[in-house]
């Protein structure tokens, strides 16, 4: 049983849009291109006509269909609710079906559908590494998705000796009264932001909680979903479901927006991919644990840093804005200020950036403005795709930012005491 929705599945949905344009003043990509095909309405008139075997799935219908970062801000503006996001991923695996792959996808299905050569390549050589391209044939999707040719100029993090599930045993005993709390790292966390996952375990073993991290735990999908790659978001899916199958757990948290997307909206679509406890993010997770008192109560520092947030889309469209504002309020060595523009997107969007690095590029850029402005030092977010797009983008307008998960400020309030 596959895990999406077919596009037939959607009909009654794709008849809901009314074509009255809410949408374009909140699409990414839209904002760029002026394109009518490039924006939600325009995207249901094409899957709407693919439906009705009005039009080919040829090449330009391809390339307006790839012009979608799904990060569902046209969704939570619609007045009918219309999910966009979920009907182009449906019409990008039609399209992956009748055409088969495309390089970026062949590339994204051999390294997040293989744990064993992620490893290998972090390890033997460090992502995006040339030496390790020279290696690989000219062929391989590994190139036409991860070359630098298509990340041409990209800042990346140096790639830490040792990932998460090196550095962390699979279960942590914790306080006997306690329940369980399952983590889910994902890719990101796992491999490039170890750190991250280890602050979070940290946390939560300070609160007393016992912890289970499965090794045998994977890529979350989103990827897959984004390159129209059903067959390997079913495999994926009923990897992780078999992963925290193996012990009861109270809840699993997710550090990644794109994690919890993937655990709680999409893999949520169809009975049987469902996780049968909740998926939570560890803001939310934080605030309910009354973190943010504690933190309050810390004496302030000297000299503090000046902090703003960054919201990811998947965690703004699930309503999980205010949590992660009130945690960076509430630190010590912070001083917090509201940036313009906090909700526009990135320009990441998983495999959008490698399809169209100078759109990414430029959807990306749209953020510095209200960044610059800010006069913070320092930008957080709940996203390492976001933190990695956006240091990039930092770094090349040359401003002195970093960009860092809202974890790792916790994690220094707590363990750095300045009086």
């Amino acid at each position: 049983m596959a895990i999406q929705k077919t596009l037939e599945e959607y009909g009654a949905q794709l008849a809901q849009c009314v074509r009255c344009g809410a949408c374009q003043a909140h699409c990414p990509v839209y904002l760029e291109t002026g394109s009518e095909g490039s924006v939600a309405r325009g995207k249901i008139v094409l899957a709407a006509s693919v439906l009705a075997g009005d039009i080919d799935l040829d090449e330009r219908l391809q390339e307006e269909i790839s012009l979608c970062l799904m990060c569902g801000s046209c969704v939570t503006k619609c007045p009918n609710q219309v999910p966009t996001d979920a009907i182009v991923a449906a019409l990008r695996r039609r399209i992956t079906a009748d055409q088969g792959l495309s390089p970026i996808g062949k590339g994204v299905a051999a390294l997040t559908g293989s744990p064993t050569l992620l490893k290998g390549v972090l390890r033997g050589a460090g992502l995006l590494s040339p030496l390790l391209f020279k290696k690989i044939p000219a062929t391989s999707g590994l190139q036409l998705r991860f070359s630098p040719d298509n990340l041409k100029e990209r800042t990346l993090p140096p790639i830490p000796d040792h990932h998460l599930f090196a550095r962390l045993p699979e279960f942590l005993e914790g306080q006997p009264d306690k329940p369980v709390i399952g983590f889910f790292a994902g890719c990101a966390i796992t491999y490039l932001y170890p750190a991250v996952g280890e602050a979070l375990v940290r946390l939560l073993q300070a609160f007393g909680y016992p912890v289970s991290l499965p090794k045998n735990q994977g890529c979350c999908g989103m990827p897959a979903l984004s390159s129209g790659n059903g067959p390997l978001l079913d495999k994926l899916a009923t990897a992780n479901l078999a992963a925290f199958a193996d012990r009861e757990v109270a809840c699993i948290l997710t550090a990644c927006a794109s994690c919890h997307g993937a655990l709680a909206g999409h893999y949520a679509e169809k009975d049987g991919y469902r996780f049968d406890v909740p998926i939570v993010d560890i803001h939310a997770f934080l605030k309910q644990e009354g973190i943010i008192d504690q933190l309050s109560a810390l004496p302030k520092w000297p000299q503090r840093q000046r902090v703003t947030y960054h919201d990811p889309c998947h965690l703004r469209t699930q309503g999980i804005t205010q949590a992660p504002r009130e945690l960076l309020r509430a630190l010590p060595q912070l001083e917090y200020i509201e940036m313009a523009d906090a909700g526009l997107c990135c320009g990441l969007g998983g495999t959008f950036t490698a399809a169209h690095p100078e759109l990414s590029r430029a959807i990306g850029d749209r953020k510095l403005a209200g960044l610059e402005a800010s006069g913070a030092t320092l930008i957080a977010s709940g996203c390492p795709g976001c933190i990695l797009q956006l240091q990039d983008i930092i770094n090349r307008a040359g401003l002195p930012i970093r960009a860092v998960h809202t974890l790792e400020l916790i994690h220094q309030a707590i363990t750095e005491q300045h009086g």
